[in-house]
């Protein structure tokens, strides 16, 4: 062991075993590790598998996400290096070692890029909660997803492969304006760095150019797309060994930011006809095993457009999980090669509220008036504030787990105090 490696053991292992420590100890067995704990599907996972008397602990790269503080999760590392670098990959090791997890789940396209380059040396350790290459190499390559899902006859976007600002131009004169432009896999970097890019609506030429030539700068293809301001609806499926375990449907009607981001007022439905069958043909097609979520945007004929597939546990998941699908312990079932249960019917109708990401979007919505797809500012105050008047659950609240609820309200209110600051910078 390298000196280096040394002083990152010290750090993790070597705490009090208190909460409120910068680098805990984990040093008892436990049953799951779930990796980038900051994020809701995360403390969703840790609450499921708590609840069905699986030890569990959590990741993260600094302290005080909302996730440590469930009552559910056992122990946490937070670990001394930046996301998808070599150095956590050395510190992951060191917390494997530790507790001997028999299944990690991660939920970030960094971790992911990062267990896909290391993933023999993992899998001798423990199990990765994700599909097998080569489906999963196919599902976070938008540009191979939309070739597959072209041949199984699915509507996808019309668009253009670009690859510099050269090719803003002749883009533009292909699928016009306004348009969508987004890296063909979100995450984009390499072990030394890198960033997740989502989708971005451009509305003119120059704003094409700035976009591109910011999401190029480390490489990689984009995809050039019309713009579909219709209904986002996604289909989620727990499948293995050639069989569906579990389906569930929503349709997002508010999300963070406005256009592509994670949703923040969702509605549990029932599997639409249409997309349903496609998303299912997709899965099979791919083989994409575990779990998956399959989005869509309808036009303004209600024609359904796949727009990705997302191979991870998805940030909405936990309106699935209240409604009687319980995806992270089904995944956790599947990766540790246990009996999966099979779920055939879920609630639907109900509705589901992230209050921090929600009220972001109203900001967001006031600050973008007048652009495609964006509500006035008026229609956006008075839906936010109507929101409260409609029966709902919440993100985060859970009236048996109350801990994570003051570090998510503080992790929300910095996120968009950094907001604010990072746009009068920019003016």
């Amino acid at each position: 062991m390298t000196a280096t490696q040394e002083a990152i053991a010290e750090r993790i292992h070597s705490a009090e075993s208190s909460r409120s420590a910068s680098y805990l100890p984990m040093q008892e067995v436990c049953e799951a590790l779930v990796l980038d704990a900051q994020f809701r599907q995360s403390l969703v996972s840790v609450r499921s598998l708590g609840r069905k008397h699986i030890r569990v602990g959590a990741v993260e790269t600094f302290d005080g996400v909302p996730a440590f503080s469930s009552k559910w999760c056992l122990q946490k590392a937070v670990l001394p290096a930046r996301e998808a670098t070599p150095d956590y990959f050395k510190c992951l090791q060191q917390v494997l070692s530790a507790t001997s997890a028999k299944v990690i789940i991660p939920s970030s396209d960094g971790t992911i890029a990062l267990i896909r380059r290391h993933r023999k040396t993992l899998e001798r350790r423990t199990r990765v909660a994700l599909a097998k290459e080569p489906a999963l190499g196919i599902a976070v390559n938008k540009g191979q997803t939309l070739e597959i899902a072209r041949r199984l006859g699915l509507l996808i976007p019309r668009g253009v492969d670009i690859a510099s600002v050269r090719d803003v131009d002749a883009a533009i004169r292909e699928v016009g304006l306004p348009a969508v432009v987004k890296p063909e896999e979100s995450w984009m970097g390499d072990e030394k760095s890198g960033i997740r890019f989502s989708p971005q609506l451009v509305t003119t030429l120059h704003e094409a150019q700035q976009v591109v030539a910011s999401m190029t700068r480390f490489g990689g293809n984009l995809l050039f797309q019309q713009f579909l301001d219709g209904r986002r609806e996604a289909v989620s499926f727990l499948y293995a060994g050639c069989h569906m375990y579990a389906r569930f449907a929503q349709w997002a009607k508010r999300t963070n930011p406005p256009l592509g981001g994670t949703s923040v007022l969702r509605q549990s439905i029932t599997i639409p006809g249409d997309i349903g069958d496609q998303a299912e043909r997709l899965v099979r097609e791919i083989e994409l095993e575990g779990y998956s979520e399959v989005e869509f945007r309808r036009d303004s004929a209600g024609h359904a457009y796949l727009m990705e597939i997302n191979p991870r546990l998805s940030a909405s998941v936990e309106i699935a999980v209240r409604c009687g699908v319980d995806f992270p312990y089904l995944l956790y079932q599947w990766a540790s090669g246990d009996r999966i249960d099979e779920v055939k019917q879920y609630r639907v109708g109900t509705w589901m509220r992230y209050l921090m990401g929600d009220f972001i979007t109203m900001i967001a919505s006031l600050r973008r008036r007048g652009r495609p797809g964006i509500v006035s500012p008026p229609k956006a105050v008075l839906d936010f504030a109507a929101t409260f008047f409609v029966p709902m659950e919440y993100d985060y609240l859970d009236w048996s787990d109350l801990g994570p609820l003051l570090p998510a309200a503080v992790g929300g209110i910095q996120s968009f105090l950094q907001q604010v600051r990072s746009r009068k910078v920019k003016t």
